[in-house]
């Protein structure tokens, strides 16, 4: 899959995501598509040990499982880490 493909799944995935996950999360699109690439990277990784599955395919629906899945994952280890720095304050 190329960069730009990979950037649309990324973003796509964490906007995905964001939805799917209760409450408020911050950040705007930025944010979504950082965490959302991040998020698809970690599920293909993921995939590639656990089921031997990989990103390779845009229009896969492994490919979005995956890449939807780790963003969930990264966007809730984000809401831990951003949600215990405002708790501080």
């Amino acid at each position: 899959m190329g960069f730009i493909a990979f950037l649309v799944l990324g973003l796509i995935a964490g906007a995905i995501a964001k939805a799917i996950l209760p409450g408020r999360q911050g950040g705007g699109w930025i944010v979504t598509l950082l965490l959302g690439v991040v998020g698809a990277m970690l599920g293909g990784w993921l995939g590639s040990v656990i089921f031997g599955a990989s990103l390779e395919d845009f229009w896969s629906l492994q490919t979005w499982l995956l890449a939807i899945g780790g963003s969930i994952v990264v966007l809730l280890i984000y809401g831990l880490i951003v949600g215990r720095k405002g708790a501080a304050d």
